[in-house]
């Protein structure tokens, strides 16, 4: 994998996009964000560059060989790749007890997953997108 223009852009633009579908869900929607008993600066500034390192592992998962020898299709891969990653992520932060609800139920518990996928998998359909639109000129070998 190389750090390029198209992995920089691909990937903070991966991170952006999940970052608002985060704050859509959980600021917006489910209006967690009054849970919290410290800063809400700091909160969402600690977010933002989460959400930095979740883009850059989803990304990594994008490029995996095995991915991209099995799975021809970028869009496809993207999907997958943001399926996989929002699935463990979820369960590490089950497993962790990490929420903003005190009163975990079932459906919760399944609406809360498949929101998780849901935001990477967001993430890794701007991944593909960019591998597949961005210009990179391959430099000429001599």
């Amino acid at each position: 994998m190389q750090y390029s223009f198209r992995f920089f852009v691909s990937w903070i633009l991966s991170a952006v996009f999940m970052y608002a579908a985060f704050y859509f869900w959980h600021g917006i929607f489910l209006n967690d964000f009054s849970n919290i008993t410290f800063s809400k600066t700091l909160f969402m500034l600690l977010a933002a560059l989460v959400y930095l390192v979740i883009s850059f592992i989803v990304y990594r998962v994008y490029e995996m060989r095995l991915l991209n020898q099995y799975v021809p299709s970028t869009l496809l891969r993207g999907i997958l790749s943001g399926l996989l990653v929002g699935f463990t992520l979820f369960s590490v932060i089950t497993v962790l007890g990490i929420s903003f609800t005190k009163h975990m139920t079932m459906t919760y518990m399944l609406a809360d997953c498949l929101w998780q996928m849901a935001e990477q998998v967001i993430g890794g359909i701007i991944i593909s997108i960019g591998k597949a639109v961005l210009y990179e000129p391959k430099p000429e070998e001599a």
